[in-house]
């Protein structure tokens, strides 16, 4: 199937890896939304933690075509051979799309408080930040 995907995708000059592309839509609300609950702590921000709450939904939208993407590209440049790194972000892609589900429930950002769904949420930054990190070293060595 991979074959086929980037058989047509390079017939029409398409040579690149396709996950990156759709890495910045979780990626990037992940982070929004982390900042945008932190700030909710400021005075007169309250109605920020909304924000970073509809930041979360959004982030969960996009996880399922950033992983689909991640496995074909993995088929396609890796032949799926199992490495560390691989392995690493297949178990941090989980993780993130737990604490999102579990953040979706839960949250309730009119009633916004310091509490273990804060930290939640900054440890949904640093899943981020170890998914970024271990596909920049898969990519870029």
């Amino acid at each position: 199937m991979t074959d086929v995907i980037f058989g047509f995708l390079s017939s029409i000059g398409f040579t690149h890896p396709l996950h990156p592309a759709f890495t910045h839509i979780p990626m990037g609300m992940v982070i929004g939304a982390v900042v945008f609950r932190l700030a909710s702590f400021l005075p007169r921000m309250k109605m920020l933690a909304k924000t970073g709450y509809h930041c979360v939904i959004l982030a969960l939208l996009g996880i399922a075509p950033t992983i689909v993407t991640g496995y074909l590209d993995w088929q396609h440049r890796f032949g799926g051979g199992w490495e560390f790194l691989i392995v690493l972000k297949m178990v941090l892609a989980g993780v993130l799309t737990v604490l999102l589900l579990l953040v979706t429930i839960k949250d309730d950002p009119d009633n916004r408080r310091v509490d273990r769904l804060t930290g939640w949420y900054v440890l949904m930054a640093l899943v981020a930040i170890g998914l970024g990190y271990s596909g920049g070293e898969l990519q870029y060595g």
